[in-house]
């Protein structure tokens, strides 16, 4: 037989054809499996960062959200509250918050906080897990008279101040962690994303 006969044409819209057929095949099969590896709505939510209204939380008030499956604290710390920050550094373990593993460069400062009313830490004893209770009232009778208002983890009995700096003497090894964080506004922060992100 001789080429001379075959119709090229008819031959190039086959292999484009089938060349068409093959690459819509090989999408077909190549797209759910990089979708497969892509991380859920539902992981992508658990790590997402968190917004939340300022303006909820009055003066001497705790609120708790959550954040990557963590109970965050946001505290309105009242004047009285942060003139006591500075009369127990004696009594702390790490007053200047040196580790700088539990808190941004940004919170690095007496408070621990952007905003000195403002403290926002992670709720999870550093010690074991455990979620230590907001115990604001000074001289408590169960934590005694030189007690200035702070956390108290029930299960070891670990104790923090109200900028979450670990007193001396707690099985909590370091001071509660601060989340990275930034305000959008006077009323509204952002915990799980700074300034840097």
């Amino acid at each position: 037989m001789s080429d001379m006969n075959v119709d090229k044409s008819k031959r190039r819209f086959l292999v484009m054809a089938s060349s068409a057929v093959g690459g819509v095949a090989a999408a077909g099969v190549a797209i759910p499996f990089v979708v497969s590896m892509m991380p859920s709505a539902r992981a992508l939510a658990a790590g997402a960062p968190v917004e939340v209204d300022l303006s909820k939380v009055e003066p001497g008030a705790i609120l708790t959200v959550e954040w990557r499956g963590k109970p965050v604290w946001i505290v309105n710390r009242t004047k009285e509250m942060l003139d006591l920050l500075a009369k127990h550094d004696d009594r702390l373990s790490d007053p200047a918050s040196d580790n700088t593993a539990q808190q941004p460069e940004y919170c690095k400062n007496p408070t621990r906080s952007i905003k000195p009313e403002y403290l926002i830490a992670v709720g999870i004893c550093t010690h074991l897990g455990c979620s230590p209770t907001f115990r604001k009232d000074i001289g408590a009778a169960d934590l005694g008279a030189d007690w200035p208002g702070g956390f108290f983890c029930p299960c070891h009995g670990s104790r923090f101040d109200l900028a979450a700096r670990v007193f001396n003497g707690s099985p909590a090894p370091t001071n509660l962690v601060i989340p990275p964080h930034k305000y959008l506004s006077e009323t509204k922060v952002l915990i799980g994303e700074d300034a840097k992100a």
